[in-house]
């Protein structure tokens, strides 16, 4: 069907245009290439008309109007300030208000260099002040967070702060309070500036009024050389821009990207890049003969480390990270199987099963661009499977809560209980404990009627058995589309190469073995707080370990080789995000001397007289049958429940390290259970509570959650307060008190 747009004729500065009907006009005149001065104005907020500094004449209309909020009609005949002394008149009046109290500090302001009210006060201002009085003052500046600092004399009420925080994120924590002159951005007393998204105002904001606790005062806009990248941090696959001053990372800002994540990006995106610079591995490091490690050349690591490979080349488990490029991981995939001969690879360092490992090579692996974040915005509904878009993925979580706002998209959500990000999407709880998710699975049809449907499948529903064969099933059954979106930036791109056991062993298989059957080990990017099973104890057994690694881990400590190898902002690479998008990225801070992953492989490989071959791993690979896992049936004894876990966005991961005041936004962990649950294990709510496994404890102040399913408490992994790094639907130990 053919869908006719309705379009209108509209005249601007005497120049006549055809555009689609509801246009803005300040949109026309960007179509024209006719600069209007804004501040309120962004395209991806409603018009809120608040600035009045883009106001402009319509013909047969007595008093200027905003150019931001009128929308054009046909026949309409309008005059900016480049034709009409109404507008030019009307526009210098209105800048001349805005700076009777603004301050005139822009040599030591944060935004001086790139200030659209500094721009706009050449243009459309005038050459002297004819205000006399004294200038209102705050003390400054205000924590909003802890990263978001703000100086409210700037502050111009824009009101594009507050629009983004309540239209686009969903945390409506801060306000404009106040009338008149004394207005001003604030927050509740009880009830803190709480996002994942908070930097974006500070980007977005018009002025220096909102400034980064990290960037405050450390460079001008023209020291700075600004660089493309893609965000390292999870499977969103954001563009960001990447300032460098000196060869020194200052900052990153969201980058435009309409198709992914359009002008926005998550906080640890934005800020968390501290790591690529400090406790950084320097030198290669051999073990000696005193079993110390000790710095060596690159030509001396290279020959030990192939020596030590080449004795048992084929027993070697190959293990990697989340961190690894579409370019790492063809390498190591070619590594592993075509110099090492060892089908023995994994790129999941958690828990995993043949289960997962059929799936993803049934259903994902080469599968390209297949759902879209576009999808999303258009699909009638979305179900939500072990997956928690704002923890897991944010930028999903924005197009969601978009498609849900604006199109009437429906989101459901089979989880325990029903999360904030869940509330803000709009979303229903379809309720289920870890060992209950199969059921409501196989219920959802009727959810997915629609034949413009997805399933969004996260890497957490691994952890239940017989999940993913539902999901499939229930992907067949429906004709819904189905996506998986892992946690990690590197996920994605590993798939595709390869980094998948078929034929071989899985990561809780090759740390099994390891000391027997698996002799040597290959890690690169991996930490033992990653991995289900004690990757520690492996290194021990094993008789050679090689650790490709950017800073010293508890794996490099056991290591008998370590290669220091090259951060994102060291090397050029791409990172293939969820969708099957490839997100390249350029050097944006050269180091002499930092290779790749890919190029240390490479040395290796040709120390053993070989090459590394990128290959079609999928064209010829034999994909085992999906078969659903045997389902966890022990029983709950008294004091005891099911574990549900995830990590929050911000946790205690070594890619954040550096960056107190991105940190000390992070949100704490807590306990949660149902009203049920509480009274059968003693909890009260507001009380503490310690949550026990496998000798791991998680000490947190206890949440009773209405509508949560019972049996089950909920523990973010990997956070502050919580090391009780385990997979959902373990038992565990519930008593309470403790200090939380």
């Amino acid at each position: 069907m053919t869908v006719t747009t309705q379009t209108v004729t509209v005249t601007v500065d005497a120049v006549t245009v055809e555009v689609p009907a509801g246009t803005l006009i300040i949109r026309v005149a960007e179509m024209l290439g006719t600069a209007i001065p804004r501040f309120c104005d962004h395209p991806l907020l409603e018009p809120v008309a608040a600035c009045r500094m883009c106001l402009v004449e319509i013909e047969g209309q007595g008093k200027p109007q905003p150019s931001c909020a009128v929308t054009v009609t046909d026949g309409m005949v309008i005059k900016t300030q480049h034709t009409s002394e109404m507008a030019e008149k009307a526009q210098a009046g209105v800048m001349e208000f805005l700076l009777i109290n603004h301050p005139l500090d822009c040599p030591i302001c944060d935004k001086g260099g790139e200030c659209p009210l500094q721009n706009q006060a050449m243009t459309s201002g005038a050459g002297e002040s004819r205000f006399t009085g004294v200038k209102r003052t705050f003390p400054k500046p205000i924590n909003v967070s802890a990263q978001v600092l703000l100086d409210r004399e700037r502050c111009v009420s824009c009101a594009r702060c507050t629009r983004f925080a309540d239209e686009i994120a969903g945390d409506p924590f801060i306000e404009l309070l106040e009338r008149g002159a004394k207005q001003q951005v604030g927050t509740s007393e009880d009830q803190p500036f709480d996002s994942y998204f908070s930097g974006n105002t500070i980007q977005i904001c018009p002025v220096g009024a909102l400034t980064s606790a990290k960037y405050r005062f450390r460079s001008r806009p023209f020291d700075l050389i600004s660089t493309p990248s893609a965000c390292e941090h999870c499977a969103s696959g954001c563009a960001l821009r990447t300032d460098v001053r000196r060869n020194t990372v200052m900052r990153r800002l969201a980058w435009d990207a309409p198709e992914v994540n359009e002008e926005w990006n998550c906080d640890k995106g934005r800020f968390a890049f501290p790591y690529t610079t400090e406790g950084r591995l320097t030198h290669p490091l051999v073990r000696d003969e005193d079993g110390n490690l000790v710095p060596a050349s690159w030509p001396e690591a290279i020959r030990v480390a192939a020596a030590g490979l080449a004795k048992s080349g084929t027993a070697t488990g190959v293990l990697t990270g989340g961190r690894v490029t579409v370019e790492d991981a063809q390498s190591y995939a070619g590594f592993a199987r075509g110099v090492l001969g060892t089908p023995d690879v994994d790129f999941r360092a958690r828990a995993v099963s043949s289960e997962e490992t059929a799936f993803l090579a049934n259903h994902v692996a080469g599968k390209g661009l297949d759902v879209t974040y576009g999808d999303l915005e258009s699909a009638a509904a979305v179900l939500l499977v072990g997956f928690e878009p704002e923890d897991e993925s944010p930028i999903v979580f924005l197009r969601l809560r978009k498609a849900a706002l604006k199109n009437g998209t429906k989101v459901y959500s089979v989880a325990p209980y029903a999360t904030a990000g869940l509330a803000k999407m709009k979303g229903k709880l379809l309720t289920a404990g870890p060992r209950e998710e199969v059921a409501t699975i196989n219920g959802a049809a009727e959810f997915l009627a629609n034949p413009n449907s997805i399933i969004l499948v996260g890497e957490r529903a691994a952890q239940t058995p017989g999940a993913l064969s539902a999901v499939a099933e229930l992907a067949t059954k429906t004709g819904a589309r189905l996506a998986w979106i892992p946690r990690r930036a590197g996920d994605r791109g590993a798939l595709d190469a390869g980094l998948l056991p078929i034929g071989g062993r899985n990561t809780t298989e090759i740390i099994s073995a390891t000391g027997s059957a698996i002799k040597n080990l290959v890690i690169g990017g991996v930490g033992a707080e990653d991995v289900d099973g004690d990757l520690v104890a492996a290194i021990e057994r094993a008789s050679f370990v090689v650790s490709l690694e950017t800073r010293h881990t508890d794996v490099t400590a056991l290591a008998d080789v370590v290669f220091p190898v090259a951060v994102v902002t060291e090397k050029r690479g791409t990172f293939r995000n969820w969708e099957g998008r490839d997100r390249s990225f350029d050097v944006v801070a050269p180091t002499p001397g930092a290779l790749s992953d890919a190029a240390v492989l490479g040395e290796i490989a040709r120390e053993l007289g070989s090459e590394i071959s990128v290959i079609d791993f999928w064209a010829s690979a034999a994909k085992p049958a999906l078969s659903a896992g045997a389902a966890e049936n022990s029983t709950i004894g008294a004091g005891e429940a099911i574990l549900s876990t995830w990590r929050h966005l911000l946790d205690k991961g070594t890619l954040q390290s550096g960056e107190p005041y991105l940190a000390a936004t992070s949100r704490v962990a807590v306990v949660r259970v149902s009203p049920n649950t509480a009274q059968s294990l003693g909890l009260v709510d507001g009380g503490s509570a310690s949550v026990t496994c496998c000798g791991n404890t998680a000490t947190a102040p206890v949440i009773v959650t209405g509508g949560m399913v019972d049996g089950v408490v909920w523990v973010p992994a990997n956070s502050e307060g919580s090391s009780l790094n385990i997979p959902s639907g373990c038992v565990v130990t519930v008593k309470a008190g403790g200090n939380a």
